[in-house]
C-alpha cells in the first residue's frame, strides 16, 4: 500500500513525477544540502516539516526536489513520497541558505521502517541525505512516584479490584490467543500477497520500459525500410537506364560488325589482287602506284578497326555495371524480405504482451568483389579485342589507350605507370573496395552512405 502511494500521490504543487535517474550512489554528493533538526521518530498521523540547509557548493533549480526514502534505496527512481524544494529567496550565492518543507500525514509512510529525506536536484543526483528516522510513537521511561498512606491504601484496594478482573481476563485470555494466532497467519499471508502484488508491479514496469524500446527500435526499422524502398526504387531506374544504353550498343556493335566483315571482305580481295599483280608483267611505276594506293587503303580499314574495339569496350563496361547493379538489387529486396519478417516478429510480440527482449539484426550488404591481383579493372587496355578482324589488325598493338579519358601510351611505356594512371581516374569504396568513376561521385557517395545504413 505505501509503495502504491508513493506512485500515486498528488502534491499540493503539482502532481508532475519528479526527475529521477539510475545514478548509483557513488556518483551522488550528499554533502551540498544538509539537513536539520531531524528527529528520530515522527508520530504517525501529523505533519512533519523538514529543515535543510543549501550550502554555497549547490545551486538550486526549479526542478530540485526532497523525497523521503526507505533506507537501503538504490536509485532515485524509490522514493516514497517528494515534495517540490522551493528556490530560495534573493540571497548571496556564496553563503548558506535556510529553507523547509512541509509533508502533509496523508502520503506519510505508516509502517515502522527506517525512512531518511533526500535533496535530488532536476538531474537525478542526490546532493544531500538525513540521517534515518521512523515514523512511531516514542515510548515512555519509567517513573518514580512519591504518594502518601492514603493514596497508597487505595491503590492496595484498586490492585485487589484489578487482580480480580486480572483473574477474570486470564480466563478469556486463551480464547483471545487463539484468536491473535489466526489473525497473525491472515495478516503473513496477506504481507505475502503484498510482496508478490509489489513484485509484479515491479515486472510491469519492466515490461513497459521493453515495450517502450521494441516501438521505438520498430520506428527506426520502418525508417530504414523506407529507405531501402527509395533506394531499390533508383537501383530500378539505373537498370533501365543501363538496359536501354545497352540495347543502344548492341544496335552499334552489330552495325560496326557487319561493317567489319566488309571490310574483311574487300581486304581479301585486295589481297588476291596484290597476288594475282605480282604476276602482272607492268611497269614498275604504275606497279609502285598500286601499291601505295593499296597501302593508304589499309591504314583506313585500321583506323576503323580501333573505332570497332572502343565500341566492344564500351560494351563490355556496360555489360558489367548491369551486372553490378542487378546484384545490388538482389541484395535489397532480400534486406526488405528480412525487414518485413522482422517487423511482423515484433507486431506479434507486442500484441501478446509478453515480449521480454528482442534485438533488432541487421544484415550487412556483401560487398561486391573488385578486380584480381595483378589485373585491370577493366581487363588490359592494350590487348587486340577483334583478333578475327584479319589482316592490318596488328599495327594497332603497339598503341596503349587509357578506358577512362582516352589518352593514348607509346608501347614502351611501364605498366606501372600506365595502371596509375587509370587509377588516379577511380575512386575505391573503403567498405567493400568497389570502384567508382572520378565523374560520378555523387554515385560513389550514395554507395558509402548505404553502407553506412546498414550498419545501423
Amino acid at each position: 500500500m505505501g509503495a502504491e502511494l508513493s506512485k500515486t500521490s498528488t502534491m499540493d504543487d503539482t502532481s508532475d513525477e519528479p526527475p529521477t535517474s539510475a545514478v548509483l550512489l557513488d556518483n551522488c554528493h550528499f554533502s551540498q544540502v544538509i539537513f536539520n533538526n531531524v528527529e528520530k521518530f515522527y508520530v504517525p498521523g501529523g505533519d512533519v516539516i523538514c529543515y535543510y540547509t543549501l550550502t554555497q557548493n549547490i545551486i538550486p533549480r526549479g526542478k530540485d526536489w526532497v523525497g523521503v526514502f526507505r533506507v537501503g534505496w538504490k536509485t532515485t527512481r524509490e522514493y516514497y513520497t517528494f515534495m517540490w524544494a522551493p528556490l530560495p529567496s534573493d540571497a548571496p550565492s556564496d553563503t548558506a541558505v535556510q529553507q523547509q518543507i512541509q509533508f502533509k500525514a496523508y502520503y506519510l509512510p505508516k509502517d515502522d521502517e527506517y525512512y531518511q529525506f533526500c535533496y535530488v536536484d532536476q538531474d537525478g543526483v542526490v546532493r544531500g541525505a538525513s540521517v534515518p528516522f521512523q515514523f512511531r510513537a516514542e515510548t515512555e521511561d519509567d517513573i518514580l512516584v512519591v504518594t502518601t498512606q492514603g493514596e497508597v491504601e487505595e491503590i492496595e484496594l484498586q490492585n485487589k479490584n484489578l487482580h480480580k478482573e486480572n483473574e477474570e481476563l486470564k480466563a478469556s485470555c486463551a480464547s483471545l490467543e487463539k484468536q491473535k494466532m489466526d489473525l497473525q497467519e491472515k495478516l503473513n499471508k496477506m504481507q505475502e500477497l503484498q510482496n508478490s502484488l509489489e513484485s509484479l508491479k515491479s515486472n510491469t514496469e519492466k515490461l513497459e520500459l521493453e515495450l517502450n524500446s521494441l516501438k521505438k527500435e520498430n520506428k527506426h526499422l520502418k525508417e530504414l525500410d523506407d529507405c531501402r524502398e527509395a533506394e531499390l526504387h533508383q537501383l530500378k531506374e539505373e537498370i533501365q537506364n543501363v538496359t536501354s544504353d545497352k540495347e543502344r550498343l548492341e544496335t552499334r556493335l552489330k552495325s560496326a560488325l557487319d561493317h567489319m566483315d566488309q571490310l574483311q571482305s574487300q581486304v581479301l580481295n585486295y589481297e588476291k589482287e596484290v597476288e594475282s599483280l605480282s604476276f602482272v608483267n607492268r611497269d614498275k611505276t604504275e606497279e609502285l602506284e598500286s601499291l601505295m594506293e593499296e597501302n593508304r587503303q589499309l591504314r583506313a580499314i585500321g583506323i576503323q578497326q580501333q573505332q570497332n574495339q572502343d565500341l566492344m569496350k564500351e560494351l563490355e563496361e556496360q555489360k558489367r555495371l548491369f551486372q553490378i547493379l542487378q546484384a545490388k538489387k538482389n541484395e535489397a529486396d532480400e534486406e526488405n524480405q528480412k525487414l518485413r519478417e522482422e517487423n511482423e516478429l515484433l507486431r506479434h510480440l507486442s500484441q501478446a504482451g509478453e515480449v521480454s527482449s528482442f534485438s533488432a539484426v541487421s544484415q550487412a550488404q556483401a560487398p561486391i568483389p573488385g578486380p584480381e591481383a595483378g589485373g585491370f579493372l577493366f581487363g588490359s587496355p592494350y590487348s587486340v579485342a577483334g583478333a578475327n578482324l584479319g589482316a592490318g589488325a596488328a599495327d594497332l598493338a603497339s598503341i596503349r589507350k587509357c578506358p577512362m579519358c582516352d589518352e593514348l601510351f607509346p608501347e614502351d611505356i611501364e605498366t606501372r605507370q600506365y595502371e596509375a594512371h587509370v587509377q588516379s581516374h577511380l575512386l575505391e569504396c573503403p567498405v567493400c573496395s568497389e570502384t567508382f568513376d572520378k565523374s560520378n561521385k555523387q554515385v560513389f557517395d550514395d554507395h558509402v552512405f548505404c553502407h553506412n545504413l546498414a550498419q545501423f
